[in-house]
């Protein structure tokens, strides 16, 4: 069997649209971002989801909130779908980032982790999907580096390609997590 994933990144937050990369801080969504939030759950709600998996950093369960209210669907808020942590750089402009942000797969940032942290923890997290909803669809709400660690893990993509890679959004990505194939 196999498990069907739907991923979405959460809705366009306040930082988003000040150019802030927000990491482990909370994030709001601005009022776009609720918009956006609403027509996820539109385009999602009736797309035979088993269950919704979502970080619990405040903007994906924000997102998820918005988007599934009073629709039924059973919601997981899972702390191995953080956004990376970049430890003294969260919420630092996205300019005075350094780059490339590959450099960051086996490398913490300075009072965070690294990539290849995020990386093991979306591994568990699709080790433990597999094993509870083997013949589903589910969602799941998160950050950029699990589509990153989504790309790598399940459609053979390198993780420092993903990384460094330009961000265009899209409505979902579809993933298969085939029975015992995350090691």
């Amino acid at each position: 069997m196999t498990v069907e994933i739907v991923y979405e990144t959460h809705a366009i937050t306040e930082d988003n649209e000040n150019g802030i990369a927000t990491g482990w801080l909370p994030g709001r969504l601005s009022a776009r971002g609720r918009v956006v939030a609403a027509e996820l759950g539109n385009r999602r709600r009736d797309d035979g989801l088993s269950a919704v998996f979502t970080s619990d950093l405040e903007r994906a369960v924000e997102t998820a909130r918005i988007a599934f209210a009073g629709v039924g669907i059973p919601t997981f808020q899972d702390r191995r779908l953080r956004e990376c942590d970049y430890g003294n750089l969260n919420g630092t402009a996205l300019d005075e980032f350094p780059m490339p942000r590959s450099q960051f797969v086996g490398l913490p940032y300075p009072g965070g982790q690294s990539y290849g942290q995020v990386f093991e923890a979306t591994r568990e997290f699709l080790s433990d999907l597999g094993d509870t909803w083997d013949g589903k669809r589910v969602l799941i709400i998160g950050h950029s580096a699990q589509r990153y660690a989504l790309r790598a893990l399940l459609a053979g993509a390198r993780l420092e390609d993903e990384i460094d890679a330009p961000f265009t959004w899209r409505p979902g990505w579809d993933f298969r997590l085939p029975a015992g194939t995350v090691q």
